[in-house]
């Protein structure tokens, strides 16, 4: 078995390369085992690949004594709602998000929607997986199905509150798992009337990458949403845990500034409420959260550490930069539709357009996240903790040094040897200028 498909916070590869038929068994096996597993929630996404590996990962669960609920075609969130919903000790969501069409690979969390990473039992799962060492169960397992999705569609649909506002929504699905969110837009239909891109699951995957973090993926959405005049575009990921917004001009909508609009919605309903930013995002977000009543803790990156994290400080709401979107309501996990409803909800009430909402958090001049590729990030790092010492410095992350009138963050990522830096500052000129210096350093 190849090791490597192991991340930090779930399971990835290509198919049958790195993950086959034989490793999702064993790490079927593994899951039940370490975590002496009696009832797990099990759904997939629409991957070729998805059926055979399912097939086989049901039969490790159920050799090592689980039973399991077969929850069929579903969307993660949909997972980590039944995590919460069902009487289950664990969930697996059989996907691989956002890559494309020949990866597949799985999500695992515990009752409640605890994520399982690296630290928390993954690394124990992979190493029984890959030594086979299984012990005999006294039982097989039971499959049973259960179809979660109408009471996903009717909790979510319950937080729309649009009054007499008629919007038009075009959404991207790019063929993926999204596909299956739409129904909840069906039931406010009076309200929103939706322009369809690319929801065909019967062609998975064939169009562009299932990725709107990579804003070109919504180059299609944007001349959607501009040439039939509608008032907001949604585009989804391939297992539609992250989300991107377009405003009525076309323009992408930063994913952190999102995470400040959302934040006016929450605190509107939840005075006082703590809520999650990550260290890349704009400092208008902590700005806006406090300006709004709130109380704003930055946060490290990564679902496994932001949820961990809402849960010890009682936060309500997270938001990233990657365009995950956390709630109390889906067991503090992504809920990336209910987002866009709570968005909608914020646009009910304002008299202009959404761009004109999005103004209101553009106070900044943020560079996004630049990636380098680097031979040693921990003699970088020590270069840049000593050149920035006179900053506040941060070790939430990576390495995080503020200014007055601009900040930066440089954090290391987890699988690949690279740096990838987040600045922002007052002015577009001082924004480019530290940006040039720091990559100066960087990439020497």
């Amino acid at each position: 078995m190849n090791h490597n498909i192991f991340k930090s916070y779930d399971i990835r590869g290509i198919y049958p390369s790195d993950i086959d038929e034989e490793a999702v068994y064993r790490i079927g096996r593994a899951t039940a085992q370490h975590f002496s597993l009696k009832n797990v929630a099990v759904g997939r996404d629409v991957r070729e690949s998805s059926p055979s590996l399912f097939k086989e990962l049901l039969r490790g669960l159920t050799e090592s004594g689980a039973d399991v609920i077969d929850l069929g075609l579903t969307t993660t969130p949909m997972v980590y709602f039944a995590a919460s919903r069902l009487p289950v000790d664990s969930v697996i969501s059989l996907t691989a998000s956002h890559n494309p069409a020949e990866y597949n690979g799985m999500k695992i969390a515990l009752s409640g929607a605890v994520p399982v990473g690296l630290t928390t039992g993954l690394s124990e799962i992979r190493d029984l997986a890959i030594s086979g060492d299984f012990a005999s169960a006294e039982r097989t397992g039971n499959v049973t199905e259960e179809d979660i999705k109408p009471a996903y569609y009717s909790y979510f649909a319950s937080f729309a509150e649009l009054g007499e506002r008629k919007f038009s929504v075009a959404i991207d699905t790019a063929n993926a798992m999204g596909i299956l969110e739409l129904p909840i837009f069906d039931q406010f239909e009076d309200n929103v009337s939706v322009v369809n891109l690319w929801n065909d699951l019967t062609h998975p995957f064939a169009c562009h990458e299932a990725n709107p973090l990579k804003t070109e993926t919504l180059d299609e959405l944007r001349a959607t949403v501009t040439e039939s005049k509608a008032d907001l575009g949604i585009g989804y990921d391939g297992d539609a845990d992250r989300v991107g917004f377009v405003d009525e001009t076309g323009e992408v909508i930063p994913m952190d500034l999102m995470t400040a609009l959302i934040a006016r919605e929450i605190l509107r309903k939840k005075p006082g409420s703590t809520i999650l930013y990550d260290l890349r995002s704009s400092r208008s977000v902590r700005e806006i959260i406090e300006e709004n009543g709130g109380k704003a803790i930055e946060c490290p990156v990564g679902h496994a550490n932001i949820k961990r994290m809402m849960r010890e400080t009682g936060a309500v709401f997270a938001g990233e930069l990657s365009g995950h979107y956390y709630f109390e309501e889906n067991s503090v996990a992504e809920s990336s539709t209910l987002t866009a409803i709570l968005l909608l909800n914020l646009m009910a009430v304002s008299d202009g357009p959404v761009s004109t909402l999005v103004s209101t958090t553009k106070r900044y001049f943020h560079s996004g996240e630049i990636n380098s590729e680097v031979a040693d990030k921990d003699v970088i790092l020590a270069t840049l903790e000593k050149k920035y010492a006179d900053g506040k410095v941060s070790h939430l992350d990576g390495i995080k040094v503020e200014y007055p009138t601009w900040w930066f963050n440089v954090r290391g990522s987890n699988t690949e040897p690279l740096l990838r830096l987040t600045l922002e500052a007052e002015t577009p000129e001082q924004m480019e200028e530290k940006k040039a210096e720091l990559l100066t350093v960087i990439r020497g």
